[in-house]
């Protein structure tokens, strides 16, 4: 097999965007010739005893997945496991299908190994996404939906798009994720609020017994973050994911003045939020914890601070598939080192 170090500098003189929907579309035809996707398979998923953990009533075989905005359609499902996750996150999904934000909406930061992005939830819509959801699941790995309101549905509104998407899609997922912490729709982090959240997890809650969890931003005063999450928890949230992207766009030389980033520039800032939050609610809900991961010793980081799970997007991008076994066995190691015979043990561990 071809290495991806190989294939980059190629995909490289693509447009972003171009690029990803080539991956996509890779990764779609590898599922139909079993030869090639079964030794992707065997190159690139990594399970183990010490990694393997059970949560929300499905097994984890390893704890690093990817995280929502790679897989918008729910197209590439079967493709995730070929490149090594241990669970996959699709969306972000709205009532109604809609284009997204005018091209170019997705840009590289090459040399700090970050994305920029201003996507707006591009997607087909709950109509045709829950028909092939329909067909897939339960998945032979854990499958999470991130769901989103439509740019055009008002604050007033919100409420009802999110319902309308949890009552249609919860048999087809093993967690939901309430997505109100992307910069690419306007409005949206307005309603990172007290008022709202508790009013979404409480008709939320009404419709379903699937774990449903909250993503919050990485730009928030940490006092705020944490005000949130706690409660949101109090309100019914299973879990929290820390974090989405940032608007700080100080943090790369050339940005664009739109959309968040992602990558290694927000490693810090997403470490630092989760951190706060793990401090309050480690051993209360479930954490997860996104953003700058790209090595084995920084998912550890966020295991050893509270997070059960770790994902990824943007460095799989930067170092291949490769990565995401890598990571893995590095797992393996550093908690043979620790004395740990299981991921669970692990978990926390600096918070004690």
């Amino acid at each position: 097999m071809i290495d991806y170090e190989t294939l980059k500098p190629w995909f490289f003189k693509l447009q972003p965007e171009t690029a990803h929907s080539v991956v996509g579309f890779a990764l779609r035809c590898a599922h139909y010739c079993p030869p090639l996707f079964n030794s992707m398979i065997t190159k690139n998923f990594v399970s183990h005893t010490s990694l393997s953990q059970e949560l929300f009533g499905r097994t984890f075989l390893n704890p690093v997945g990817l995280a929502a905005g790679f897989d918008k359609n729910a197209t590439m499902i079967e493709g995730t496991v070929a490149l090594g996750f241990g669970f996959s996150e699709i969306g972000t999904l709205t009532p109604k299908p809609q284009e997204g934000n005018p091209r170019p909406r997705l840009w590289r930061h090459i040399e700090e190994e970050s994305i920029q992005n201003a996507m707006g939830f591009n997607n087909d819509g709950l109509f045709r996404i829950s028909h092939r959801l329909k067909n897939i699941y339960p998945f032979s790995t854990p499958l999470g939906i991130n769901i989103g309101k439509n740019k055009t549905t008002s604050e007033e509104n919100a409420i009802k798009d999110y319902t309308t998407l949890i009552k249609a899609l919860h048999e087809y997922a093993d967690y939901m994720v309430i997505n109100i912490s992307s910069p690419n729709t306007p409005g949206l982090r307005d309603l990172q609020n007290e008022e709202f959240i508790s009013e979404l997890f409480t008709a939320a809650k009404a419709l379903t017994s699937k774990p449903i969890l909250l993503k919050i931003a990485p730009d928030m005063e940490e006092a705020q973050a944490v005000a949130l999450c706690v409660h949101a928890v109090e309100s019914g949230a299973d879990g929290i994911i820390a974090t989405n992207t940032t608007i700080d766009y100080s943090l790369v030389s050339e940005p664009e003045d739109i959309g968040g980033i992602s990558g290694e520039v927000l490693r810090e800032r997403s470490f630092y939020i989760f951190d706060a939050i793990a401090r309050e609610l480690y051993g209360k809900t479930t954490l997860i914890s996104v953003g700058g991961i790209s090595t084995p010793e920084e998912a550890y980081r966020r295991i050893r601070a509270g997070a059960s799970l770790v994902q990824l997007y943007t460095s799989l991008i930067y170092k291949g598939p490769e990565m995401v076994a890598d990571i893995n066995h590095g797992l393996i190691d550093l908690l043979a080192r620790d004395g740990f015979t299981n991921i669970t043990q692990a978990i926390g561990a600096d918070r004690l």
